[in-house]
């Protein structure tokens, strides 16, 4: 049976070429402090250094968690959820795929969840506190992912 409830989206989609150098005047009116969290995989270096240099510049202090895999693994959600709270970061940044994007709302969600994030109702409302979060998505139809052009 479906509850009542309100469901409020408010999403910001920027396309174009070279637009993650503006990620931290995006990323500065949410937070002053930012987790990337990434795959680690050498073809998003690029990406990243410029991801990195645009907080900076905006005056965003800067955190990182890599060694995102296929099917991501609890544990390193957990360890992203524990720098965040541990450090008072005020926003998550995913920079890869799938699996990327996944991890980084699960520690979105799970910062400040009562409870074992694990238990989670999936496709329930989230009535709680969730970090804000964003996403810089390497997918591409073609396959140029792989050999490191985004």
């Amino acid at each position: 049976m479906l509850e009542n409830f309100v469901f409020h989206n408010p999403t910001t989609m920027v396309f174009g070429k070279d637009t993650e150098n503006n990620v931290g005047g995006m990323v500065k009116k949410y937070a002053d402090k930012c987790l990337i969290h990434h795959d680690g995989g050498a073809y998003l270096e690029a990406l990243l250094e410029r991801v990195r240099r645009s907080l900076k510049e905006a005056g965003v202090e800067v955190f990182e968690l890599g060694g995102v895999r296929p099917n991501p693994r609890l544990s390193l959600m957990r360890e992203g959820m524990r720098m965040c709270r541990e450090n008072e970061i005020g926003f998550v940044l995913a920079v890869g795929g799938g699996s990327v994007m996944d991890s980084a709302k699960f520690i979105s969600l799970g910062t400040y969840y009562e409870g074992d994030v694990w238990n989670y109702q999936s496709f329930t409302p989230v009535a709680g506190r969730v970090l804000p979060h964003g996403c810089i998505c390497t997918l591409l139809c073609d396959g140029r992912q792989r050999r490191g052009r985004v």
